[in-house]
């Protein structure tokens, strides 16, 4: 449903198509508890998810919450970030703890989940200033390291990458890095270059959703291509 119709309307992954909905039946089947839940989860995929979702926010909350933009191409796009001072609204069980913050209207809300379990997903935006000699194409990635734990790599820019350019993207994370202490970055154009260029991170800054902390790493050199570079605070 993409009408407003509550004070607070959550929109996960835009509302409409949930990720992990789209598998063929025979591995819906197979991968959840049995068939005849499997059939039911491939037939109405994306209504359960409501559910399952109601269920991973009362053990991780800070993983849902919605942010208020005008549509889910901007919250995708632009910023609608980070959360207001007083916090953004928690999708699910906790939903009612934000009732009485609601000053004007109606208010949409936006995030992304997880294709499967567990769901819920924390938000950053990371900025990557790139060095180098000359410019390739190819793909950075960043990883995230903290308190928390550890993320995967996460793609920031595909495409031609110049020394000097400075390229941000907005990644929603499998776990709360917490305090971040650093980043690795990684980049990869996956063709053979007799060349052998080599790109690196000069700087790498990184915004919480959550609380809009900002975290700033630094970078010396350059690394050949899928060769890490770790990145510590500056």
């Amino acid at each position: 449903m993409s009408q407003a119709i509550g004070h607070l309307d959550f929109y996960p992954n835009g509302g409409i198509q949930m990720p992990g909905c789209k598998k063929n039946p025979v591995s819906q089947i197979v991968d959840i508890d049995g068939i005849w839940e499997g059939t039911v989860n491939y037939v109405a995929c994306n209504h359960l998810r409501s559910y399952k979702y109601y269920s991973d926010s009362i053990i991780s909350p800070d993983g849902f919450l919605g942010y208020t933009c005008a549509s889910y191409d901007i919250f995708q796009t632009e910023n609608c970030f980070p959360c207001p001072k007083g916090g953004c609204p928690q999708m699910g069980h906790y939903a009612d703890k934000f009732k009485d913050r609601v000053t004007s209207g109606i208010q949409k809300l936006y995030l992304n989940t997880a294709e499967a379990k567990d769901f819920a997903r924390w938000r950053y935006k990371v900025s990557v200033a790139i060095a180098g000699n000359s410019k390739v194409s190819g793909y950075v990635n960043i990883a995230l390291y903290g308190a928390g734990g550890n993320t995967k790599q996460y793609e920031i820019v595909q495409g031609t990458l110049k020394p000097g350019e400075t390229y941000a993207n907005f990644i929603d994370v499998e776990l709360n890095v917490g305090t971040i202490t650093k980043v690795k970055f990684l980049w990869n154009n996956n063709i053979l270059n007799p060349t052998l260029p080599k790109l690196g991170a000069a700087a790498v800054t990184v915004q919480a959703g959550e609380d809009g902390n900002v975290f700033k790493f630094c970078g010396s050199g350059t690394v050949r291509e899928n060769v890490l570079q770790t990145l510590t605070s500056c």
